[in-house]
């Protein structure tokens, strides 16, 4: 196998500047490596860029009868290229099954990191992907999180495993032709040809819009993401300074530092002050939440009272466990 030196380098300055322990002799890179194109493009990449320093694992969520023989197909690239390899086998519960399956994977690849102490894992997600995502969304309706995409870095859900996507900026037929000269097969998922997922069609629909600017709308999802984040930084700043926990009830007053309505802040605030109760809200319940309190309405979602009131003419609101309901 030979890879052009130049995409090699253009992976080694991407990785870099998204892995923390990039120059850590020691540090160990893992690879979420499914066997398919995407994967096999960025395990190529990974094992030319950081020899020794790199393993694999693929995750068989058992919902398809190829599935384990896809696993041992991946486990034989990775015999070719030297680099270590573990097959997980995940039982998917009932119920959305890509949303559950897609938490069962992290689940399994978290545990998989921890154990071999790696502490960084990475995704093949390319900028094609994040097109798709974006389009996706915004023919749902979706707000501000929904639009900012998936991100460069961040960690596994509910893990301290960091997960990066070194890809965002390939397109997927530079990947393509990585593979064409590199004597490796893929294997090929038959649900990423079928028309039932909203992700088959969007992807068909774009192969004929050439009049998309597919760089244009990878650069305005991160110009949200980076919107987000501003949001985000104010809500948890302002949740400090205006914000008080006393280990059941939360208090918030939401006019003390600035007259200016906010509803895309304090519905962040909001889904915090929700965390810290040990419940869950969704955003667009959370800025409804945030409107009836401004209109000095009580109300419940998720479990929680939510109440508007007065100290010494301030707002605050006040944030409770709903009390369980008496049956019998």
């Amino acid at each position: 196998m030979a890879l052009d030196p130049e995409l090699v380098e253009r992976f080694r300055a991407d990785l870099e500047a998204l892995w923390l322990d990039f120059d850590e002799p020691d540090a160990k890179l893992g690879v979420a490596f499914s066997g398919g194109p995407d994967s096999l493009a960025l395990l190529l990449l990974a094992a030319e860029a950081l020899p020794g320093r790199v393993e694999a694992a693929s995750v068989d969520h058992g919902l398809r009868p190829e599935s384990a023989a896809e696993v041992e197909h991946a486990a034989g690239v990775c015999a070719r290229l030297q680099v270590p390899h573990e097959g997980l086998r995940i039982e998917v519960p009932q119920g959305n099954t890509q949303s559950e399956a897609r938490k069962a994977r992290y689940a399994a690849l978290s545990a998989w990191a921890e154990r071999r102490d790696i502490d960084t894992i990475c995704t093949a997600h390319h900028r094609d992907d994040q097109v798709e995502t974006f389009l996706m969304r915004l023919n749902r309706g979706s707000g501000l999180s929904g639009l900012a995409g998936v991100r460069a870095a961040g960690l596994v859900p509910d893990s301290e495993v960091i997960l990066i996507r070194p890809l965002l900026g390939w397109d997927r037929a530079s990947l393509e032709r990585i593979l064409a000269g590199s004597g490796f097969d893929a294997v090929q998922d038959s649900s990423n040809t079928d028309p039932k997922y909203d992700r088959v069609r969007m992807r068909d629909a774009l192969a004929d819009a050439d009049w998309i600017d597919r760089g244009g709308v990878a650069r305005s999802a991160q110009v949200l993401a980076e919107m987000e984040d501003s949001i985000l930084g104010l809500a948890a700043e302002d949740l400090e300074l205006a914000g008080s926990f006393d280990g059941e009830t939360t208090c918030y007053r939401p006019l003390e530092r600035s007259q200016i309505y906010r509803p895309a802040v304090w519905g962040e605030i909001i889904v915090m002050i929700f965390d810290d109760l040990g419940r869950k809200i969704t955003r667009s319940d959370a800025v409804r939440m945030a409107e009836t309190l401004m209109d000095e309405q009580p109300l419940n979602i998720g479990g929680v009272h939510a109440v508007p009131s007065y100290e010494y003419d301030e707002m605050v609101w006040t944030f409770a466990p709903e009390n369980p309901r008496k049956t019998g």
